[in-house]
């Protein structure tokens, strides 16, 4: 055996303690494998038996121990390896007549040295110790969190669970985390695969309009094994990353385990408006096989989670006239008083079917299902100026318009979201090299069967007093008499919508790997790679308007239910609620009451009609050695072909809107890139790595800024148009980190980064007041008009903090101590007009995480702090235009007491601080344009472990 360095988990020393037992004329071999000088089992070793009577594996438990049963009397040859590397080999003596024990120590200079390169951190079992030793020995930067950590705190998404690792920041929806930002690059920039499969999106919107980035909020956390982000990608991996990789991996059946079963059984409340919530997840599976053999080839794993919620949303939104000097700054065009009810059913299942007849070969499928079942109930109380406002006489902050009126809205809408995976493969080792192979099919789809949108008008105007300026959070209203807005009084049904959408993204992709171990040099673990995949995408969507020239009038006061509305903290006064039940009824049974728009809608149907082709071809090769003994280098390229096409309609119409002829518009694209890169990774000491990265990344533009479509959707408020001219996101970057690894898990580094970007695609956003007619019927109030461009060059720089330790070597109780704090900072530049300079779009400059644990004695506490500084959401049409998402602070708490060794009881309470989403006009604080908040959710529950 080679001599050199043995360092893995800082163990100097270990033993590995082997105990037979007897039953029924065969032995029950078993042990545990742990360090000698500090009792530290060491999990996921390779322990086999070989002799004539018995030859079979298995990996050592997180508490190093393993187990063989069925054992024929005999001799044999127990080896322990890691990772390749053998640890031990000694003759065992299995004898019915007599037990045995036998046990091992090896010192440092005895042992070779050894590393995680090739370690998979997967399953419940992962420790954090083990994760962060996969992340030590990575040839490439990556961040792991396993599901050990992730149920620590009410995360409740895959979004929430992601956050907490260095460089992410989130999007947020409903008061949940949705999309994921990697070092402030925009979520449409990111890679997302499940099992290693690249999963398509689901939500057809998204923060800057793409449509590429995946919705987060549909993967429950009762799905994740573990948690990946590979900012640094390998030329094996997809180029399509320009921000960085997430790996969501499925939970495995636990090594050295023959069968078991987890989960936990919770509930919850909402307490903006006490309402309930029901979480359940379990998972359980085992290893099987057939006949005698003690020996068990299979292992099956099937997961469920569930977690459904009555999440509600207190919502004021602005728009403001913006004609300064003629119209006096902070004018209000309309402001909304909005109440939301949403109904959401997340569900998530699925299973994986191993066959591993011996150590060299493995074959497997795999399925998963997640989703979610959403409706809306959208209460509005829409103020709408005239914009000939005075200064108000009687305050100095405020103004006075003569001519408001005011309309009172219901959305009744209702989404379906669903990702679906099925991948089969496997892995072969062949006398001197190894193949892996996969197969896979992905399916991202999007359905909304109804969107019905009821508009009362009151046609009575009103003079109003109010100040926006001394409190902008919270704008004060004083209407003239005789009007009420929030009375149902003089409304009556003025304008009836309906939508429809659906949108399917499915992509076929295949994989096929070699590695090919190679002795140019001395070190370990030396090796050529090189291989082939395909990505064989297809995308449709397709949008159903319903608009009626003409409506029943029918009085408000007919269609109300409940009790009047006080919301906002006791703010705003809402009136009656409209009664959806009411509405559909209404609709339903009077179809005659409501002629179609019908060539209207046709219009705006073949608008949102799209059919688009991606496929994209690749081919890699990268070579890994060791040229010193401290020193290792991995460089490769990668190729891509892009061969795409993205079809739509245009449409021509008359002075009315009417639809009076359709013409494809097909835009096709295809383009080659290359992705070299080198990755050098240097051991100035066991626990101390310097890295040195140059790689180069691609993002292809979204769908729905490419293709020529039209998305015109009155429910959102919103139009889309995309530019068919848009180029392709390139970025060559830099990055170096200096990492020290402390015991259990611990680390503290430094790392930064350097992202040049070329042909950065930009959202363009503007608010338009359309006619409430012809195309743009349905509109009420202002809408956001989305466009997109390329800009030629851009940046993102900054740096990476992290520091995590658990402080065991504290007397007790204060050995339970523990603390994590992460901070990205983000410098990043861009010119959105001429002589405009700004940073990227979602890009914030600042993002922290703050932590503090105490695990003593089977109680586990956690509180969580999350911070991320404020960052332009849309490009407006000058500085004081644009859109900023404003500064977010949230506070969250876990904990729970371990009953026994198979149930524990935990209580959780998330958004302590009742944080609010914000957006403003403008970087400043004071023109807000939405301001939503959610209060706390607490959860409580028991989990098991068998």
């Amino acid at each position: 055996m080679s001599s050199g360095r043995f360092k893995l988990f800082g163990f100097a020393v270990f033993s590995v303690g082997v105990q037979l037992a007897y039953a029924a004329g065969t032995a029950t071999l078993s042990g545990q494998v742990e360090s000698a000088e500090e009792h530290r089992p060491l999990a996921g070793a390779r322990v086999e038996i070989r002799g004539a009577g018995h030859s079979s594996n298995v990996l050592t438990a997180i508490d190093g121990t393993y187990r063989f049963e069925a054992v024929e009397p005999g001799t044999y040859v127990l080896v322990v390896t890691y990772n390749g590397h053998v640890l031990a080999e000694k003759q065992v003596v299995a004898d019915a007549a007599k037990a045995d024990e036998e046990f091992f120590t090896f010192t440092r200079a005895a042992l070779g040295t050894v590393t995680l390169k090739e370690v998979t951190v997967t399953a419940q079992v992962t420790p954090t110790a083990m994760a962060r030793a996969a992340q030590q020995d990575a040839p490439n930067l990556i961040d792991i969190r396993p599901v050990e950590e992730i149920r620590k705190l009410p995360d409740v998404n895959a979004a929430e669970a992601v956050r907490r690792i260095p460089g992410i920041s989130l999007e947020t929806d409903t008061g949940e985390g949705r999309f994921v930002n990697i070092r402030g690059l925009d979520a449409d920039l990111n890679s997302t695969t499940f099992g290693g499969v690249r999963i398509p999106p689901t939500n057809t919107a998204s923060p800057l309009g793409g449509g590429r980035a995946v919705a987060f909020d549909s993967i429950p956390a009762g799905l994740i094994g573990a948690i990946t982000v590979t900012k640094t990608n390998l030329p094996e991996q997809d180029a399509e990353a320009l921000g960085g990789t997430i790996e969501i991996t499925p939970k495995q059946v636990p090594p050295a385990k023959d069968y078991y079963l987890d989960g936990h059984l919770g509930t919850g409340l909402e307490t903006l408006r006490n309402s309930p919530i029901k979480d359940f997840q379990i998972s359980g599976g085992g290893r099987f096989g057939f006949g005698d053999s003690a020996y068990k080839p299979f292992s099956f794993i099937g997961t469920a989670a569930w977690y459904e919620d009555h999440r509600n949303v207190d919502d004021i939104e602005a728009a403001y006239v913006d004609q300064q000097p003629t119209v006096p700054d902070k004018a209000f065009a309309a402001f909304e008083q909005r109440y939301y009810r949403y109904h959401r059913r997340r569900i998530g299942y699925g299973g994986e079917l191993d066959f591993e007849p011996n150590t060299d070969n493995r074959w497997y499928v795999r399925y998963f299902d997640a989703g979610y079942t959403e409706t809306v109930n959208r209460q509005r109380l829409l103020y709408n100026f005239s914009g000939n406002v005075s200064p108000d006489p009687a305050n100095a902050n405020g103004f006075i318009d003569p001519a408001v009126t005011f309309n009172k809205t219901l959305r009744d809408h209702k989404e379906i979201i669903d990702t679906r995976v099925l991948a089969l493969g496997g892995e072969n080792h062949l006398p001197s090299w190894t193949l892996d192979y996969r197969a896979a099919l992905t399916i991202g789809s999007f359905n909304a069967p109804y969107d019905y949108n009821s508009t009362f008008g009151n046609p009575n105007a009103a003079t109003v007093a109010y100040d926006n300026t001394s409190n902008p959070n919270f704008p004060r209203f004083n209407v003239g008499a005789p009007i009420n807005p929030s009375d149902p009084a003089n409304y009556v049904l003025t304008g009836f919508g309906n939508g429809k959408q659906n949108s399917h993204d499915q992509e076929w992709s295949g994989v096929a790997n070699a590695t090919i171990p190679t002795s140019f040099f001395a070190g370990d673990g030396e090796n050529f790679k090189t291989g082939v995949s395909a990505r064989l995408r297809r995308r449709h969507g397709e949008i159903g308007s319903f608009s009626y020239a003409s409506v029943p009038p029918v009085p408000l006061g007919d269609a109300i239910g409940g009790q009047p509305v006080s919301f906002y903290d006791n703010h705003y006064q809402n009136g009656y609620n409209i009664d959806y039940n009411f509405m559909r009824k209404l609709f339903l049974g009077n179809s005659s009451l409501f002629p179609e728009n019908t060539l209207v809608d046709a219009a705006t149907d073949a608008l949102g009609s799209t059919h688009d082709k991606e496929n994209v071809y690749a081919a890699y090769g990268q070579y890994q050695f060791t040229p010193t003994d401290k020193l290792s280098v991995l460089a490769g390229v990668r190729w891509e072909r892009t061969d795409a096409t993205y079809g739509a309609n245009a449409v021509l119409t008359d002075s009315n809107g009417n639809l009076t002829g359709v013409a494809p518009s097909i835009a096709s694209r295809t383009y080659d890139n290359f992705f070299p890169t080198v990755q050098a990774r240097l051991e100035l000491s066991p626990s101390l790595v310097a890295r040195a990265v140059y790689s180069r990344t691609i993002a292809r533009p979204g769908f729905s800024q490419v293709s020529a479509s039209i998305n015109i959707n009155p429910g959102a408020d919103s139009v889309t148009q995309g530019n068919p001219n848009l180029k392709p996101t390139t970025s060559d970057n830099i990055d170096v980190a200096l990492e020290y690894y402390l015991d259990d898990g611990g680390i503290l580094s430094l790392g930064l980064f350097n992202k040049a970007l070329s042909d950065y695609i930009v959202n363009k956003q503007t608010t338009v007041l359309f006619p409430n007619n012809g195309l743009f019927a349905g509109f009420v109030g202002p809408a956001h008009v989305f466009t997109f461009d390329n800009i030629n060059s851009a940046y993102a720089r900054g740096l990476e903090f992290n520091y995590e330790q658990k402080f065991h070597q504290l007397p007790e109780p204060f050995s339970g101590l523990g603390v994590r704090a992460n901070w990205t900072y983000v410098d990043s530049h861009l010119q959105i007009r001429n002589g405009d300079f700004t940073m990227l779009p979602s890009t914030s400059k600042n993002t922290a995480n703050l932590g503090l644990s105490y695990d003593y004695r089977g109680l586990d506490l956690n509180l969580a702090a999350y911070y991320t500084s404020k960052n332009i959401f849309a490009i407006g049409g000058s500085l004081a235009t644009d859109v900023y998402s404003q500064p977010r602070f949230s506070l969250d708490f876990g904990g729970s007491y371990k009953v026994n060794e198979w149930a524990s009881v935990y209580f959780a309470a998330k958004n302590l601080t009742n944080t609010p989403l914000k957006f403003t006009e403008g970087p400043g604080q004071n023109r807000p344009t939405q301001r939503e908040f959610y209060e706390t959710t607490l959860l409580a529950g028991v989990r098991f472990q068998f």
